[in-house]
């Protein structure tokens, strides 16, 4: 059945309705001559740099010593580009927000600072592959199925999303706005693990499975940290100050010391808590106080109670076989 042209006819008032919503005092809108960080931009820098960590794992195959060096130092090259970019964009746009100011003029050089800063990321990338390695070793020393190293770069998503928190991680310790909640964001839509920039993690840190995984921003975690699916380290009611306002800046999330492990859908919330060294947090407890090292926390095994019209004896004998 073929569409109805006059009922196009509507589009226009439609779009002058929408269109008048975009007031001044609008939040949702960003009209303008002063351009934000470009989210493809973003995810693309991210690629890049997984190529450059990872030589020959990502999208350039046949990569050896005779032609590697060329091939990194043309993604080195377009990094510093975009990087450079972009950050400038996000300090220009931090500065606006700030200064409650539309236009885009200052004096203030972002684009130096912007350089700067891509600069130091792009000096770092040594240390960064150094930790992943033992990120990825950790993987490997604590699945039965995994076979090989490579297995866990090319498929672990908990492995994927660290790879991401570790590259924004430093953005954020570099003071880069907007850019490092748009990486881990990126990840957390790709593997259903959300790990907060400004989380604080030490080395061997090993995601297993995944999926539902929340780590707070003012999370620290130290070494040789194993994590379940379904773990949430969050953070208690947050405080308002007299205005009713959030108060931020202070530590909300968890401290989970060196050797943790903590089990599927365990939650533990709040900034006072720690949990000690070498402690095993058990599936689905709930903490929020501080619990001394080398503790296993679990629950009361729950009664199975099976209420059916058969008798006890013939449901013994059912087949549950799948």
């Amino acid at each position: 059945m073929a569409s109805d042209f006059r009922l196009k006819e509507q589009l226009p008032t439609l779009t002058e309705q929408i269109v008048a919503t975009y007031t001044k005092d609008d939040a949702m809108n960003h009209l303008g001559h002063c351009p934000l960080p470009s989210y493809t931009a973003v995810v693309e820098i991210l690629l890049d740099l997984k190529d450059v960590l990872y030589p020959g794992y990502r999208r350039k195959i046949g990569l050896h010593a005779g032609n590697v060096g060329y091939h990194v130092g043309s993604l080195i090259d377009s990094l510093h580009d975009e990087l450079t970019t972009q950050t400038a964009r996000a300090l220009r746009h931090e500065h606006r927000v700030h200064q409650k100011h539309t236009d885009c003029e200052s004096d203030i050089d972002f684009e130096a600072k912007g350089q700067a800063m891509a600069i130091e990321l792009l000096k770092r990338i040594p240390e960064l592959r150094r930790i992943l390695a033992t990120d990825a070793q950790a993987a490997y020393d604590g699945d039965p199925a995994c076979r090989t190293t490579d297995e866990v770069v090319f498929c672990y998503p908990g492995f994927a999303a660290i790879t991401v928190y570790r590259i924004a991680h430093e953005l954020t310790k570099l003071q880069v706005p907007f850019i490092p909640r748009m990486m881990t964001e990126w990840a957390h839509q790709k593997t259903g693990i959300d790990i907060h920039p400004g989380a604080t993690i030490g080395e061997y840190f090993f995601i297993d499975h995944g999926t539902g995984v929340v780590v707070g921003e003012t999370c620290e975690i130290g070494d040789h940290v194993k994590l379940y699916q379904g773990v949430t380290l969050g953070a208690l009611s947050f405080k308002t100050d007299e205005d009713g306002e959030l108060i931020r800046g202070t530590k909300r999330h968890p401290t989970i010391e060196d050797g943790v492990v903590v089990y599927a859908n365990a939650t533990i919330l709040g900034g006072r808590t720690v949990v000690g060294k070498d402690s095993v947090i058990g599936s689905s407890v709930w903490i929020t106080k501080t619990v001394p090292p080398s503790t296993t926390v679990t629950l009361e095994k729950p009664q199975l109670r099976v209420r059916t019209g058969n008798s006890d004896s013939a449901i013994d004998e059912m087949n549950f076989q799948i």
